[in-house]
């Protein structure tokens, strides 16, 4: 009986090139994707991507269009409009979170894609919506975008993934801490970060609160 021939690959196109992309990314930053990794992703020779997509810019164009599609678009059904923002905002730190290195793109792009634009104008349309100006509006949106991509890539480079992590951490820290000479950092760690329930991620939506309070006092 002859052997079964080899499973047939997907037909390449425009998605799966920019699926791998993304893979290539978040393994090696955003300085690996060059055409000659992406194929080598898909089993390919750099050559046949140009079918596909005309020159690398167009691929870091195209992932992150693909990172704001991940990205919940707010609900503009939602009666406050704190709720959409938060919502959308925890929504851009999970995807962002797993993608990083899109931090750096996002703003960079002067070819923007369809997805990117539904989703600025979304934000925009809330914020309008809820009789904020539009410079305010201006404002909310730099200040929350801000925020959110401060606070991932804070969050990419602490020394802990899981509040688990947090006791190793500080306890190791408090082994070598003068106490003696640095009381408030001591009581920081010993009264607050190794206490029961202590939860480092939650910091995030504790600031997010504070700035949408904030814009609301100054919505009008």
């Amino acid at each position: 009986m002859p052997p079964a021939p080899p499973p047939s690959r997907p037909p390449l196109n425009r998605d799966r090139v920019l699926e791998a992309a993304i893979r290539v990314a978040d393994r090696g930053g955003a300085e690996a994707i060059t055409m000659r990794r992406v194929a080598q992703e898909l089993g390919v020779e750099a050559m046949s991507l140009y079918h596909h997509v005309p020159n690398k810019d167009a691929i870091l164009d195209g992932v992150v269009d693909a990172v704001f599609t991940a990205i919940e678009l707010p609900d503009a059904g939602c009666h406050d409009w704190r709720d959409a923002i938060r919502a959308r905002a925890c929504s851009a730190r999970t995807v962002l979170s797993q993608h990083s290195w899109a931090l750096g793109l996002m703003d960079s792009r002067r070819n923007p894609g369809p997805a990117t634009l539904r989703h600025h104008d979304a934000v925009l349309g809330i914020l309008r919506e809820a009789g904020f100006t539009l410079p305010m509006a201006a404002h909310a949106v730099s200040l929350v975008d801000s925020y959110i991509g401060g606070y991932v890539l804070q969050e990419s480079n602490l020394p802990v993934t899981t509040p688990g992590d947090v006791g190793e951490v500080a306890g190791t820290i408090l082994e070598h801490l003068p106490t003696d000479e640095l009381p408030y950092l001591t009581e920081m760690i010993v009264d607050h970060a190794l206490q029961p329930g202590y939860d480092h991620t939650s910091e995030f939506g504790f600031g997010l609160d504070l700035i949408l309070d904030a814009l609301e006092a100054r919505r009008g």
